[in-house]
Order: structure tokens, then C-alpha cells, then sequence
């Protein structure tokens, strides 16, 4: 009888011995570095998704504002093999640096091809590096035109398409100092690279081509560079002081009814709409102009999430970017944070269309953007073109001179 009741006991003992570590088993956390979430949005979406997936923890990081610095933070923990991040929030021109780096993971076996034609064409194109995708796309971007539509309605103008047009409407409606026609980001800094790549594009140029060739000094390149050129000095529809401006300073120029065209990102959209705003409902917008016989270009921006090629657990990771980035919570990252989807039918969803009814001018914008020369050079190539365009801008040097120069020195950063 003893003996019995002590194989029972035994038998019990060990049951419990496998059975408490699954109970008391806890969630895998996985962290991920973003900017402020000033809206409180980003932390909805993750309560969200631990109440659909309690095995699984999402620990935001709250980093700086300013972009390179967060690059940085990321940098320096991949360089020293850290696994301090499980997610990468990366601003699409990061995906070549971190990818040739071997810091992501490709994202080949989570994220097959046969869904990539659900995203924005240029938000995939910017994930993808030699042959491999690394970031799903969560948040698009890109530049476009803004107009006042009221002004060209009361001249009987409808928008322009190609640049020829955008300086014969600017003309005849600008009444310089108090409204120019166009106003734009000339600044040295990444957002004049931005402004300079849809010119060079929508005038059948590129910077990098096919073949992996420089072609920044051919004739496409230097007619674009000098048509920016002449918007200042020669057409004289732009104010000499969008050489200082950056996105903000040009904003307030047009938001304020001081122009009659605009070049911006989406964001602008919502400020210019504001109960105060000058311009409410008096805007309209369309893909950037173009050269005859080409194509608009938008230069693409926008985030995405990769996964650190360092993380422990990269199944939850992808589960919790494939969550990020679907139908359902990219509809509800619009309302909290108003992002712009990269999914192509949220483009069409009712009720996104009910509260921005401009989402269909704000598609056919979105599928002609382009992403940036994509390579791990990036940013000193941009920083040789925000150089040489700022010295002819200023008139330091000819358009055909600078972009020689430019030309050349990439040349060289892409030999070594």
C-alpha cells in the first residue's frame, strides 16, 4: 500500500516538475527603436497586437526625433553584434546600407513575391537589395505638386503638366512679393537631392542607369539642373530665398497664400486643410511636371520594418511586421498617426476616402514614385549632389560644370 501511494506521489512530482515551466513560461519580448510616438498611436497598435499574441511582448523604444541620429543608434549596436533590437524601423534609404552590411535578414520566406503586388510599386522597390527584400513597407511618401486651384479655376488654367507649363501659369498668375508661382526646397541639404531627382527623372535622366553606369553629367541631368537654375534667375517665378528653404519654410510660404505652386510631401496636405489655414480647401495636387514626351517622377520616401540579423527571436519579429504592416492596422495607423498607406487598396477604402477624398490624386502620385539610387553609398553620393546642385544653384558653377564634377566623384565612391 505504501508502496503504491509512493508511485502515485512519484508519478504526480513529476507530472507537475513538466508542467509548471509551461504555465509559468513567459512572453518572448522583442524591442524596436521609433521616434517620439506623440500621438500615442504606435502603443495602441502594439497593446493590440499582445492582446492577439500574448506570447509575445513588443518593447518600443522611444528614440530622438531626428532620423540620422536614430541611424546611428542602430549602427552602433548591429556594428558590435548586439541584439538589442529585434525590429529595424528604417527609413528607406537605409535598406542598402544595413542590408550590404549584413545587419538585416532577407525577408524572402515570410514575404513571397506574391504579395509584394499588394504594396505601392515603389515602396517594394525601395525594400530590395541585390535580389533580396528586406523591409515591409508600413508607411509611404512621396513628393508631389500642390496648386491653387482656385486661382487657376478663376484664370480658366487647368494644372500644368510639364515644365514649360508650370513657368507660363506661374508667370501669368504671380504677383511678386506677395504671391510667387512656385516655391520648392533649394537648401543644401537631402530634400534638394529629392526636388533634383524628379526633374532629372521626368526629363528621361538618371543618376545611376541600368548597367550600374554614372550618367549624372549627361544631357537629361544638365537640362534639369539648369531648368532649376532658371526658375530663379531666368523665369523668375521662384523667390531667390527657396535656397534656404526646407520643407517647413516652403510649407509656410504656400499654407500662408504667398504662391501659386508648391513642391512637398503628403503631410502638407492636412496643415494647408486647417480650420486657420489660408488656403483651406483651395488646393489641389498632381504628379510633379515633366519634360515633353516623358514621364512624372516622385521621389519615394517612407518606413518600413526589417529584422536585425542579430535577434533572437526573428518568427516573432516578422509576426509582429506582418501585423504592422497589413490591411487592417495600416487603416488604423492612418487615423491615429495619419500615415500614408503602402497598401494599394487602402487607396480606395471608403472610409479612409470619406476623411481625405484626395486619396485618389494622391495614388496616381504614389505610383510614380522612384526610390533613390539604391546602394550603400547612398549618403556620401548624396552628399556629393546636394553639393555640386547647391554651387550651380547659386550660380557658383554651370549646371553642366557641376553635374561633371558630381558626375565624376561618384564615380569614384563607387570604385572603392
Amino acid at each position: 500500500m505504501k508502496r503504491c501511494l509512493l508511485s502515485i506521489l512519484l508519478v504526480l512530482a513529476l507530472v507537475s516538475a513538466f508542467s509548471i515551466p509551461m504555465w509559468a513560461a513567459e512572453p518572448v519580448t522583442i524591442s524596436i527603436l521609433m521616434g517620439p510616438d506623440n500621438t500615442g498611436g504606435w502603443h495602441q497598435v502594439i497593446s493590440d497586437f499582445e492582446k492577439a499574441n500574448p506570447d509575445i511582448k513588443v518593447n518600443l523604444i522611444e528614440g530622438p526625433s531626428a532620423t540620422n541620429t536614430r541611424e546611428d543608434m542602430y549602427a552602433t549596436s548591429f556594428m558590435a553584434k548586439e541584439s538589442t533590437y529585434d525590429l529595424v524601423y528604417m527609413d528607406i534609404i537605409w535598406v542598402p546600407k544595413f542590408a550590404a552590411a549584413g545587419w538585416l535578414l532577407p525577408l524572402d520566406k515570410w514575404f513571397p513575391k506574391t504579395q509584394w503586388k499588394l504594396f505601392l510599386p515603389g515602396d517594394i522597390n525601395g525594400s530590395i537589395y541585390n535580389g533580396h527584400i528586406y523591409r515591409s513597407p508600413v508607411q509611404s511618401d512621396a513628393g508631389m505638386l500642390y496648386y491653387r486651384k482656385d486661382l487657376l479655376a478663376q484664370a480658366g488654367m487647368t494644372p500644368p503638366r510639364t515644365f514649360g507649363e508650370l513657368v507660363q501659369i506661374s508667370q501669368k498668375l504671380q504677383k511678386p512679393p506677395g504671391l510667387w508661382g512656385f516655391v520648392w526646397q533649394g537648401k543644401q541639404y537631402e530634400g534638394l537631392v529629392c526636388d533634383f531627382l524628379e526633374y532629372v527623372w521626368g526629363s528621361g535622366g538618371d543618376v545611376i542607369n541600368k548597367s550600374n553606369e554614372v550618367v549624372l553629367d549627361q544631357a537629361p541631368a544638365v537640362e534639369a539642373l539648369q531648368y532649376m537654375v532658371d526658375l530663379i534667375n531666368k523665369y523668375k517665378v521662384s523667390p531667390a530665398d527657396v535656397l534656404t528653404f526646407q520643407e517647413e519654410e516652403s510649407r509656410r510660404v504656400f499654407q500662408d497664400g504667398h504662391a501659386v505652386f508648391h513642391r512637398n510631401w503628403p503631410y502638407v496636405w492636412t496643415l494647408a486643410n486647417m480650420p486657420d489655414s489660408p488656403v483651406k480647401d483651395k488646393i489641389g495636387i498632381i504628379p510633379m511636371v515633366h519634360k515633353p514626351g516623358y514621364k512624372s517622377a516622385a521621389t519615394q520616401g517612407g518606413w518600413g520594418i526589417g529584422i536585425s540579423a542579430f535577434s533572437k527571436h526573428p518568427n516573432e519579429a516578422w509576426k509582429f511586421a506582418s501585423y504592422v504592416s497589413s490591411y487592417e492596422t495600416q487603416k488604423k495607423l492612418h487615423f491615429l498617426n495619419g500615415i500614408i498607406p503602402t497598401r494599394q487598396a487602402l487607396f480606395s477604402d471608403p472610409d479612409i476616402l470619406k476623411e481625405s477624398p484626395h486619396y485618389p490624386d494622391l495614388y496616381k502620385v504614389q505610383l510614380g514614385a522612384r526610390p533613390r539610387p539604391v546602394t550603400p553609398r547612398y549618403g556620401e553620393i548624396s552628399d556629393v549632389i546636394q553639393r555640386e546642385v547647391s554651387a550651380a544653384l547659386i550660380q557658383k558653377i554651370s549646371a553642366q560644370d557641376a553635374l561633371k564634377n558630381a558626375a565624376q566623384a561618384i564615380r569614384d565612391i563607387l570604385k572603392r
